[in-house]
C-alpha cells in the first residue's frame, strides 16, 4: 500500500514498511526521454539501411558485409542505450544509473571525436553538430545526475 508523503517536494511517497522512494525530478524524465528519441533516428541511420543512408549523409560507398555488420551491430548498442534511459525515465531504480550511461555514452563518443579531428582533421558539418550536442547533453546529464542526488 502506498501512502503519500506530506513532503513539499511532490517527488516523494512512502511504501507501508517501507522507506521513502524518490520519483525522477520531471525535467530529469524529459531529458530521458528526449535523448532515446533523438538517438532512435541515428540508431537507423547505421543500420536498418546502411547501404542507403550512409551514401546519402556520408558518401560511403561499396560497403562489404563486414562493414554492414559493424554498422548494425552500432545499432544494436545505440538501441541498448535508448531503451536503458527509458527505463530510467520510469523505474525510478535506475534513473542514476540511466543518466551515468547517458554522459559516459555521449562523452566517451565527444572524445573519439576529437581524437579524429587531431588525428584526421575536422569532418563534415554534420559531424560537428554532433560533436556539439554529444557535449552538451554529457553536461546535462551531469547537472541532472546533481541534481537527482542532493
Amino acid at each position: 500500500m502506498v501512502f503519500p508523503n506530506n513532503s513539499k517536494s511532490g517527488g516523494e511517497r512512502q511504501e507501508e514498511g517501507a522507506r521513502s522512494i524518490k520519483s525522477p525530478q520531471p525535467l530529469t524524465r524529459f531529458f530521458l526521454i528526449a535523448a532515446a528519441i533523438g538517438l532512435f533516428p541515428i540508431a537507423l541511420s547505421y543500420g536498418a539501411a546502411p547501404q542507403m543512408s550512409l551514401t546519402v549523409m556520408f558518401g560511403f560507398e561499396n560497403l562489404v558485409l563486414d562493414h554492414l555488420h559493424i554498422f548494425r551491430a552500432i545499432m544494436g548498442l545505440y538501441f541498448a542505450m535508448l531503451i536503458f534511459w527509458l527505463a530510467g525515465a520510469f523505474n525510478t531504480s535506475v534513473t542514476i544509473p540511466a543518466l551515468w550511461t547517458l554522459i559516459v555514452f555521449m562523452w566517451g563518443l565527444a572524445a573519439g571525436r576529437l581524437l579524429s579531428m587531431v588525428l584526421d582533421g575536422i569532418p563534415s558539418f554534420l559531424l560537428m553538430v554532433y560533436l556539439l550536442l554529444e557535449i552538451a547533453f554529457g553536461l546535462i546529464a551531469v547537472m541532472l545526475v546533481t541534481k537527482e542526488e542532493g
